[in-house]
């Protein structure tokens, strides 16, 4: 079991439109059509944000960013008819102040980003080791 559970809901608005909401009340909607984020998106931001986060957490003690972006890309492949992804690469695009604060936040970059890689992104190394997923189904 495990020491921290974390779930979402997931409702369908329309077809092809779904909400998910988690246990705080914070809600996203997604899907397939304008204006809508993929799953597979979803899953590219969730990488990137969740590295984002720690480097943002250590880095922002120090100073703000003067820019703070992140890309997230993935390459779809298809074996046997199956559909994943693989090179899922992320390329942070970070800026800091010229003054003794930001070159410190900026020293700190390489060793933040490997650590949320190797140990603390949550996110980033579930897809990496093989994770089953359990599906049930209720009926009323």
């Amino acid at each position: 079991m495990s020491e921290d559970p974390r779930s979402i809901e997931l409702t369908r608005i329309a077809e092809n439109h779904y909400r998910a909401t988690a246990p705080n009340g914070a809600s996203i909607e997604f899907g397939r059509g304008e204006g809508l984020m993929t799953p597979v998106e979803l899953l590219l931001a969730a990488v990137a944000g969740c590295s984002s986060i720690d480097v943002d957490t250590v880095t922002s003690r120090r100073t703000e960013p003067t820019r703070f972006d992140v890309r997230a890309s993935a390459d779809k492949v298809v074996e046997d008819g199956a559909n994943r992804l693989e090179n899922v690469h992320l390329d942070f695009d970070l800026a800091f102040p010229d003054d003794e604060a930001g070159r410190r936040a900026d020293t700190q970059i390489e060793k933040l980003v490997a650590l949320s890689h190797d140990k603390y992104c949550t996110v980033s190394r579930t897809i990496e080791h093989p994770t089953p997923v359990d599906v049930r189904i209720h009926r009323d």
